[in-house]
């Protein structure tokens, strides 16, 4: 894989346009782009078009958490938009993670990668305790990654502190994507458990979600290719 492959930008605005020119600029740069909560209910399926349409691998990010059907009909209803990605909160249970992996397994040979949600990025362990979680983080993360394997998901969305605990329980073919991606010249915004890119994948990361270091710099390009170098 080429570092660049690695990277999904997180378009974090609302702007349409503002997303589909940001794409634009960092197609070859980067690997693809992901779209979340605020651009989607802004925009719907019309702008995620948009911005498939300039040609660069998405990654819908939705976190969808709710009854087994209901998540299974959210699946299959983004699989219209051809993502390369979607993700899903491991903590709905067995049965809506089965039932997010069989819906998205209807796309066939288009069928985007199904990746679980384990314990946010902005949580640390006295978040957990305040919302009535025994375990430290890292050990609630492995829980959780191992419930979604067990149940046909392709892999989950987690902090480069838990990759190496993650390779261990769940061997290498289970994908990570790791977001809280901060490179040493970039501030770390709200995220508590960071890495820096080069640091991440030398732990095993697949995938890394880097947002504000790209959208937020002076030159989006040239933040996209230094930090390809620094993977290189």
């Amino acid at each position: 894989m080429k570092p660049t492959d690695r990277i999904f930008t997180a378009l974090d605005t609302t702007d349409v346009q503002v997303a589909v020119s940001l794409a634009r600029d960092l197609a070859g740069y980067v690997g693809g782009v992901k779209v979340g909560k605020e651009f989607f209910t802004a925009n719907g399926q019309d702008g995620v078009r948009q911005v498939s349409g300039v040609g660069m691998p998405v990654f819908i990010d939705l976190k969808w958490h709710d009854i087994p059907n209901t998540v299974a009909g959210a699946v299959r209803a983004s699989l219209a938009l051809k993502p390369a990605i979607v993700n899903v909160h491991a903590a709905g249970g067995p049965a809506m993670l089965r039932a997010a992996s069989d819906a998205a397994a209807e796309a066939g040979s288009e069928r985007p990668l199904v990746l679980a949600i384990t314990v946010l990025t902005s949580l640390d362990d006295d978040d957990l305790r305040a919302i009535g979680v025994g375990s430290n983080v890292t050990a609630q993360v492995v829980r959780l990654a191992k419930l979604a394997q067990d149940n046909g998901i392709d892999g989950v969305v987690c902090s480069a502190h838990e990759i190496e605990a993650l390779r261990e329980a769940c061997g290498r073919d289970f994908k990570l994507l790791v977001p809280g991606i901060r490179p040493t010249w970039a501030a770390t915004g709200d995220q508590k458990r960071v890495m820096t890119p080069a640091d991440a994948v030398a732990r095993g990361a697949d995938y890394l979600v880097i947002g504000r270091p790209i959208t937020g710099a002076d030159d989006p390009v040239d933040a996209a290719k230094r930090i390809a170098d620094e993977l290189a």
